[in-house]
């Protein structure tokens, strides 16, 4: 792979929106949420080592993610078991990317980029950002959450603007042309480091 740009930002902000940007602009997108969906369907690598952990948590040879969710919730130990299993099976779906992808700028679509020291394996990073004010209005918007769990969410993950601070490049998804522009402008500036290579 010529560049690796990993993509981060929180809920609400654009980055699957971004991703496709990129994508259109002849990128190719490795989506972490997508590996894990991956793994946890029909046939994915994830399903016999959470069955034998957690039999419950297998239901028409998928793993749930709403066992999961129930299993978690009693468990306080739970997670970092789960995450030990699958972390090393999403880590080795990317190397496979990769490694089909030689010749291509990669963008790696990563919500927990920072929080996961992913951005150490990164030629570079951006993140994607709104103002507070729009984050919330788009992600209640949605209906599928309560300002609650949005606030349990984002008290989960590191700070936007810590985000912003620690990242190359900053896209502010305001609206979609702005953020096109900006995602050209990105592709242009690595296309240009790797022409000076």
């Amino acid at each position: 792979m010529r560049f690796k740009l990993g993509l981060t930002g929180s809920i609400g902000m654009g980055k699957s929106t971004t991703a496709k940007m990129f994508a259109d602009l002849g990128c190719v997108v490795w989506d972490a949420d997508a590996a894990v969906h991956r793994l946890y369907d029909e046939k994915g690598s994830a399903i016999d080592p959470i069955g034998a952990l957690y039999p419950s948590a297998i239901i028409d040879n998928k793993v749930s993610r709403e066992q999961l969710k129930k299993i978690i919730a009693k468990d306080p130990q739970a997670l970092a078991k789960i995450e030990a299993i699958v972390h090393p099976l999403v880590q080795t779906d990317r190397e496979g990317f990769v490694n089909s992808n030689p010749d291509k700028i990669g963008v790696f679509d990563i919500p927990l980029l920072f929080e996961t020291r992913g951005d150490k394996s990164m030629n570079a990073t951006a993140c994607v950002s709104v103002t507070p004010e729009i984050q919330r209005k788009r992600v209640l918007e949605r209906g599928t959450m309560n300002p609650q769990t949005l606030d349990q969410i984002l008290s989960r993950q590191m700070p936007n603007d810590t985000k912003c601070a620690r990242s190359t490049y900053v896209i502010v998804t305001d609206n979609l042309e702005h953020a096109h522009a900006q995602v050209a402008a990105v592709v242009q500036d690595i296309e240009r480091q790797l022409a000076d290579a």
